[in-house]
């Protein structure tokens, strides 16, 4: 699935290492769940991608935020995941994350399996979920008009 073109524009402010690693970690999710949904989000601190099987974040398995910094690799609902030897980030009831600030130290193999058990805990909390979406979507949910992080520089 192509991303919508306006996450490029999204990605616009970020440094050019930011970007590349936002996309190689988006092509990673898309290629590995073909039939998920790209549900983005330009919030006033980030720039948020949610994977789904439908077009409901409630349904999400994973996400990319993306800082100015780092882009953090999370689960919706990684609390619930099996133990594992990546020490997820994260306080809260069910979102859990880790920072990835390059691609090629990025755990592939073991972010792989952790992705498939989440979309099993998804699929298990919708059923209809399991039914193949042969046309996914790439979406835009939201623009926010105040923003707290890179802006656009300005061409010289």
């Amino acid at each position: 699935m192509k991303p919508n073109p306006q996450l490029k524009i999204f990605l616009e402010p970020y440094d050019e290492r930011i970007q590349n690693l936002t996309m190689e970690l988006r092509n990673f999710v898309t290629d590995l769940v073909p039939e998920s949904n790209e549900l983005i989000w330009d919030n006033y601190n980030a720039v948020a991608m949610a994977y789904s099987k439908s077009e409901k974040l409630k349904d999400a398995f994973c996400h990319v935020a993306v800082y100015s910094g780092h882009v953090n690799f999370g689960f919706n609902r990684g609390a619930e995941l099996s133990k594992t030897s990546i020490k997820l980030n994260g306080r809260g009831k069910l979102i859990r994350h880790i920072s990835v600030k390059d691609f090629q130290f990025f755990p592939k193999q073991e972010i792989k399996n952790m992705i498939w058990e989440a979309v099993g805990i998804s699929e298990k909390l919708n059923n209809e979920l399991t039914e193949k979406n042969s046309q996914p979507k790439s979406i835009v949910m939201s623009i926010s008009e105040k923003k707290i992080r890179p802006i656009k520089k300005a061409s010289r």
